[in-house]
């Protein structure tokens, strides 16, 4: 469970990342050809345009959490598949390069303040944007509908296969909410979340 001092400044970063991971979806579909992301106004870095009530405490809480998701018309896309994934991909992939920007900021900073109240506290504001960010990029990369993973699993199976795996779609949320609740979502979420860390570090600044 983090400190009253880590979810305080936890805040700031989830709105943060929160509004970076669906304005990578609505700017990438967008970008595709699909005008509904700006249609509902979420092609913004304003996070009460994303905010979603639940997902936002679990990530105060336990750093895995989700937003309101972007609707995506994929009938605009000139192939369906591809544009699907990535639009999907465009939200994690967003969270990542923003913590890469964090944790880059951190080494960078670490060295250089001196020891003080503030720069204390700076230092973990920075390592909580690092893990908020890593933390929303894996839960969203789990492969259970309807997170991110989900979608990117089902772009890169042969057609055949993806739509036998998108039959399992109405029995995601299920599963999703028997993960939560018993606290298996860590047991999935843990190794991408060690694998998002590793990548982070080797493409350090």
């Amino acid at each position: 469970m983090p400190s009253l001092e880590q979810i305080i400044l936890a805040v700031p970063a989830i709105l943060l990342a929160i509004s970076f991971h669906e304005l990578g979806h609505g700017w990438v579909a967008y970008k595709l050809g699909d005008p509904t992301p700006k249609y509902q106004g979420r092609l913004t870095l304003n996070p009460f345009a994303h905010l979603d009530p639940l997902g936002t405490l679990m990530l105060v809480l336990f750093r895995i959490g989700w937003a309101k998701p972007v609707m995506i018309n994929s009938h605009y896309f000139k192939n369906r598949r591809q544009g699907t994934l990535l639009v999907s991909l465009a939200g994690p992939l967003a969270n990542v390069i923003l913590g890469w920007f964090f944790y880059n900021l951190l080494r960078f900073v670490m060295p250089r303040l001196p020891y003080t109240a503030f720069s204390s506290t700076l230092l973990v504001f920075l390592l909580v944007n690092v893990e908020v960010n890593l933390g929303l990029a894996a839960f969203n990369l789990i492969p259970i509908p309807p997170l991110d993973g989900s979608h990117i699993l089902a772009g890169l199976l042969p057609p055949r296969m993806s739509y036998r795996y998108s039959q399992l779609a109405p029995y995601g949320p299920v599963l999703l909410a028997v993960l939560l609740i018993s606290g298996g979502a860590r047991v999935v979420v843990n190794p991408i979340y060690r694998v998002l860390s590793q990548l982070l570090m080797r493409l350090s600044l």
